[in-house]
């Protein structure tokens, strides 16, 4: 039976790929307004991408606005992302505050998942983690790569490395150079999941070369795919209505 993670009444591994929305506003005015458009739209999981609000170094107003965010988007699984300026992310902030941002989001109450990138040291990667875990909060462990597509046995040991770190959902987003590195991220995606997944992975090839990544989950392996309601939070995010139609199509012919 192939593993799966329920979060709400969402079951990420299972049939179709689970479509996750970024909302990316400034201020709580923006995240309502772009939350209220979400809740009009076919789609699974909501990521906040903490990173774009102007107050993100407020961890008070950083809870209130999650509040805010909860109580318009009701019953929807929510994701908490605070993506750094080195994966793609707005800004940079302190190690120390990281961790601290990310616990807050986790102990509310109201975030479902949490997003902690791979690389940010595995000392502090471990104590998110089980701190996350401690409250019965998911954790989604990332890394993107915004200039290459590495090797495909590098690809598979990143995703193996986050299920050692215990992530609940492992995710790695890279960039293309040529259409052979979309290849490289399928094969790897469907080697990963034949071989060595315990759990659902999420796996993309950006930009526009890689588009075919974002609805091949269902056959290559990958659980999740992120488009886009507004404005793209990543290069190649195809917008959410065009998404659900293909990945429909695509699942009903199977």
């Amino acid at each position: 039976m192939k593993p799966i993670i329920e979060v709400r009444n969402v079951k990420i591994g299972e049939g179709m790929p689970k479509i996750c929305v970024p909302l990316i506003g400034k201020n709580n005015r923006e995240l309502i307004e772009e939350a209220n458009i979400l809740k009009t739209l076919k789609l699974d999981v909501v990521e906040w991408r903490i990173d774009h609000h102007q107050d993100v170094e407020d961890i008070n107003q950083m809870k209130e606005a999650l509040k805010v965010l909860r109580e318009t988007l009701g019953d929807v699984p929510l994701l908490a992302t605070f993506r750094s300026k080195k994966e793609g992310g707005e800004r940079e902030i302190s190690a120390d505050y990281y961790v601290e941002l990310n616990k807050a989001m986790a102990a509310s109450g109201m975030a479902d998942m949490i997003d902690i990138e791979l690389f940010t040291g595995d000392e502090i990667v471990k104590e998110v983690v089980d701190f996350a875990h401690s409250q019965n909060v998911k954790v989604v462990m990332s890394n993107h790569d915004f200039f290459k597509t590495p090797a495909k046995e590098e690809i598979i040991s990143r995703l193996c490395k986050m299920q050692e770190m215990n992530a609940d959902l492992p995710k790695i987003a890279v960039m293309p150079q040529e259409a052979e590195d979309v290849l490289t991220l399928l094969s790897a995606t469907n080697e990963m999941i034949a071989k060595y997944a315990d759990r659902p992975i999420i796996t993309m090839s950006m930009g526009g070369l890689g588009i075919i990544s974002r609805i091949a989950g269902e056959a290559f392996g990958s659980a999740l795919t992120f488009g886009a309601a507004k404005l793209a939070s990543a290069p190649g995010q195809v917008p959410v209505e065009k998404l659900v139609q293909v990945l429909e199509i695509l699942h009903e012919s199977k």
